[in-house]
């Protein structure tokens, strides 16, 4: 196969395109149509394998590979090359990537399907069951080593029609614009959280943990940053995982660095601490999806230490996350690529679609104002799936 990669000279609602979406800010990749699948650990040698004639030179170009992978770390990942991609840059440049000798694109839905009406939103667990298993983490803290998990809750959302993928990614797109906008195999979402992006010898990351409401009252909502930011409990919380990416990124570095203070970026119905990681990668740079497997899990959705908080999960949550709380992004043949945390997402199928939030758990969690977030965290998908 030969991946023949031009300029364009329109611009393409990258949303609106294809069936594979990663953009943030109308900057991102969409694709659609399948050149070829394969696994994470192929994906890179197959991207290899394919030749590239590419008048344009920048991270995406060429061809690429989608993929979402679970939160489990042992989880399977599949990868989609699409058959044809459109590209937009930070600076503007618009690119068209075309394979070819791969089957062809399918076409444009001859008209919209018919929009779900009615639907059913239920809790796979009961909310007292779940904050009974709160009250279990944080005694399980003044026992042995564990010092934060993450436990997450799960609500299904079944509909009288199936849901349009490109309805809900168009809606998550205009509430949550400052968020990388991802479908990639019927998992759609808005994640605000940078897990790493890679672009030559640059690494990013912008990790967020700590987490406050919003009213949409102004006044309101700078009373609950500035609590935010003076809380220890959200700031010890933050800096773990601060830590962890600045460490884990280090050896791969020849410098690496974060913001001296963390931030408050804010979303449509939640506020969160974040701060910035940025480094220069050593020569030979490493693949991106080689910084992926180093990262994930963070503690920010799994715990720390890690393998405790994994186990706390894996023997006491009672249900497979599947692709919440993974990761979620792309790869080029040259091993750049830009992953996002996955959540604020939904795996759906048909008419029905799974959705998760969770909350960092620390032994004097509070399992009423536990329960209370993740209500909140639960409002960003739910607001772009049920519209009666």
């Amino acid at each position: 196969m030969k991946a023949v990669t031009r300029r364009a000279d329109h611009d393409v609602e990258l949303t609106a395109f294809g069936d594979l979406v990663f953009e943030r800010s109308r900057v991102g990749l969409a694709g659609r149509g399948v050149a070829a699948r394969c696994g994470i650990h192929d994906v890179d040698g197959v991207l290899a394998g394919i030749e590239v004639d590419d008048e344009v030179g920048l991270p995406g170009c060429g061809a690429v590979a989608f993929g979402a992978l679970a939160f489990d770390p042992d989880g399977e990942a599949t990868f989609v090359i699409p058959a044809e991609v459109h590209g937009r840059a930070e600076d503007g440049t618009r690119w068209h990537t075309a394979i070819a000798d791969a089957p062809a694109s399918p076409p444009a839905p001859a008209r919209p399907p018919t929009p779900p009406s009615r639907f059913s939103v239920a809790p796979t667990r009961s909310p007292e069951s779940w904050c009974e298993l709160v009250e279990q983490a944080t005694k399980s803290m003044t026992d042995g080593g564990l010092r934060k998990v993450v436990l997450a809750r799960e609500v299904l959302v079944t509909a009288d029609e199936p849901f349009d993928h490109h309805t809900v990614l168009a809606r998550l797109q205009t509430t949550y614009p400052g968020c990388h906008v991802f479908c990639v195999d019927g998992f759609v979402g808005a994640s605000p959280e940078l897990l790493v992006a890679r672009a030559g010898d640059i690494v990013r990351s912008h990790p967020m943990a700590g987490t406050a409401p919003r009213g949409g009252d102004p006044t309101s909502d700078a009373r609950l940053a500035a609590s935010l930011l003076a809380s220890a409990k959200d700031r010890h919380e933050h800096q773990i995982t601060i830590d962890m990416v600045h460490d884990t990124l280090l050896p791969w570095c020849s410098y690496v660095d974060y913001e001296a203070e963390p931030s408050i970026v804010p979303v449509a119905n939640v506020q969160h601490l974040a701060t910035l990681v940025e480094g220069r990668l050593s020569s030979p740079p490493p693949s991106v999806l080689e910084l992926v497997r180093a990262l994930h899990p963070t503690p920010a959705v799994c715990g720390h230490p890690r393998e405790d908080a994994l186990a706390f999960i894996r023997a006491h949550e009672g249900f497979d996350r599947g692709r919440y709380a993974g990761t979620v992004g792309w790869i080029d043949g040259r091993g750049n690529g830009t992953w996002a945390v996955s959540v604020r997402c939904a795996d759906i199928d048909g008419a029905v679609a799974r959705v998760c939030a969770g909350n960092g758990i620390v032994a004097d969690s509070d399992p009423e104002t536990e329960l209370a977030e993740t209500r909140a965290k639960f409002q960003a998908m739910l607001t772009a799936l049920v519209r009666p």
